[in-house]
């Protein structure tokens, strides 16, 4: 998804700019938009797997964090919708303008992009207060878990992009790390 989209270069300065390097690469552009949409959909499934796991059954993980992660991936698909009506809603090229209807389909898409990294970060800080409580292995991932989480708030500051582009990376990681365990650890229990 993301090298999709910055291979689109659809991040200008201007509404009006971005529309034309979508306009331009739609195919690239689009491939983001589906990606995100089926990212969003995967983190759904596996918050619904998260809240079937012995980890929320016998109390060692907080019941929020399944739903935290269910919100998330509603707002993510969505937003990976909207971007891909933008292509169709940008026209050509060649003739490209800003309307109500890319405006609107690309604030849309921005809120919903940032409520779904919101969402997967209170996750992860809900998480790890839980895990740092649970003790043993859980309690070593936690602060990874909580700074994570707290800076994944940092989605909203325009100069904390470097910090996005970290934790976007981190929570993948995490999330790998965070199967793995329930997988190998669920098999023992």
């Amino acid at each position: 998804m993301v090298y999709a989209r910055v291979t689109a270069d659809a991040d200008q300065p201007t509404l009006l700019e971005s529309l034309r390097a979508i306009a331009e690469n739609k195919g690239m552009y689009s491939l983001s938009g589906a990606a995100r949409t089926i990212s969003g959909i995967t983190l759904v499934f596996g918050a619904l797997y998260l809240w079937s796991t012995w980890i929320i059954r016998e109390g060692f993980g907080s019941p929020l964090v399944p739903f935290l992660f269910v919100a998330s991936g509603v707002f993510t698909a969505m937003s990976g919708v909207y971007a891909l009506l933008l292509p169709a809603s940008a026209g050509e090229a060649s003739d490209v303008s800003v309307t109500a209807t890319t405006e609107a389909l690309s604030a849309l898409r921005w809120v919903a992009g940032k409520m779904g990294f919101t969402a997967a970060g209170l996750a992860l800080a809900a998480a790890g207060l839980r895990q740092w409580h649970a003790g043993g292995m859980l309690r070593r991932i936690a602060p990874a878990s909580i700074l994570i989480g707290v800076g994944m708030q940092l989605i909203w500051v325009d100069a904390a992009t470097i910090v996005h582009r970290i934790t976007g990376v981190a929570l993948v990681v995490w999330l790998v790390v965070i199967g793995v365990m329930l997988l190998t650890v669920g098999r023992q229990r």
